[in-house]
């Protein structure tokens, strides 16, 4: 099915400024809350909607994005928005929901007890300008702390943690302070209620170990420096059933010797001779694939300025076709002249005089 235009869900023009969309979410937010609709699927679907065109145009460059390229433009980004779930929302937005609602005890808490979504994770990938321009596939390596399966997070070998002798297990301790009853966490179990004898070897009694695994992440060509891909399901498990959290990889790009990128143009600056750039000439470069091609220099060219051969940018993303390559001259002026050089210089300065 067709998706609806963002600005149509949230009823706002296409100038609305960055408050009026934030006002118009939280007033479909409040009326299609799950918390104020209980098993209504369709008021949850328009819920995840809104909440998906909130995320797009409160961000600046996402709305750029879309007012230029539509929903074709996110999705080919990688970083395509959508909700699986309502927990996956809460999970983005706490604080505006926090803002919304009145704080954690206001909509959007979840109930305890339930199953939860497990922690998103965040990792960046340096790419070649060539991988970002024609797309390409890497292991993404993750490295992030993880409860130990020796002892299933518990810390004690074999899992086995015993009850505190000190608060009986109640993981807090009552001091009598005059007329008052004070209670704080118990200082021999640290308010677990629990303590471990024998700490599990595998991970020392911390209960964690380090996790290590890669992911194989797809991006997109045309891809440039500051996206953000987000791998579905890629974060920490989820617990007591719940989903698993998301991989949000940022994209970073080399240096390159030979070209600057400015979107989806490519600038590529070309030394030249004075005699070139007065009389004009055909001189050679290599293209982004390395291939060879032609640009020719008119006569009378001045330092900075520039030939623009169409099609051999970036190709644009999710689009088709691609910007250009734009060859900015740079004339070279010598330093030090021949007795001769200076006997023709001052010839050429009578004769334009």
């Amino acid at each position: 099915m067709q998706k609806r235009d963002y600005y149509e869900v949230l009823g706002v023009e296409r100038s609305a400024s960055e408050g009026d969309i934030k006002k118009a979410y939280r007033k479909l937010a409040l009326e299609l809350h799950p918390d104020r609709n209980p098993d209504d699927p369709e008021a949850e679907e328009r819920f995840k909607e809104a909440s998906e065109a909130f995320q797009v145009l409160s961000d600046q460059q996402k709305r750029a994005t879309y007012d230029r390229f539509g929903h074709e433009g996110l999705s080919g980004a990688g970083a395509g928005p959508g909700f699986t779930d309502v927990q996956d929302i809460f999970s983005q937005f706490g604080d505006i929901f926090s803002d919304f609602f009145g704080g954690a005890g206001g909509f959007g808490r979840r109930r305890r007890g339930g199953p939860q979504r497990g922690a998103d994770l965040r990792a960046a990938v340096r790419l070649t300008l060539e991988e970002a321009a024609f797309g390409t596939k890497k292991e993404v390596p993750l490295a992030y702390p993880g409860p130990c399966e020796d002892c299933d997070g518990s810390g004690a070998e074999g899992g086995n943690r015993k009850t505190c002798p000190q608060c009986q297990g109640a993981g807090q301790v009552a001091h009598q302070r005059g007329p008052f009853l004070l209670q704080t966490p118990c200082p021999a179990c640290n308010g677990q209620g629990s303590t471990v004898e024998t700490p599990c070897k595998a991970c020392r009694g911390r209960g964690e170990v380090e996790v290590e695994r890669t992911v194989k992440v797809t991006f997109p060509e045309g891809i440039d420096e500051g996206q953000t891909l987000r791998v579905p399901g890629q974060g920490l498990g989820g617990t007591k059933g719940g989903p698993s959290g998301h991989l949000y990889v940022e994209v970073e790009l080399e240096r390159d010797p030979r070209f600057e990128r400015d979107g989806i143009d490519l600038i590529h600056v070309l030394p030249i001779s004075v005699p070139d750039a007065s009389l004009g000439t055909s001189l050679e470069i290599e293209n982004l694939e390395g291939d060879p091609i032609k640009v020719k220099i008119p006569s009378g060219s001045q330092p900075r300025d520039t030939v623009v051969i169409r099609g051999q940018g970036v190709p644009r993303l999710s689009r088709g076709g691609r910007g250009d390559l734009i060859v900015l001259l740079d004339v070279q002026i010598p330093k030090k002249l021949s007795r001769k050089a200076k006997k023709l210089m001052n010839e050429l300065k009578n004769e334009l005089s």
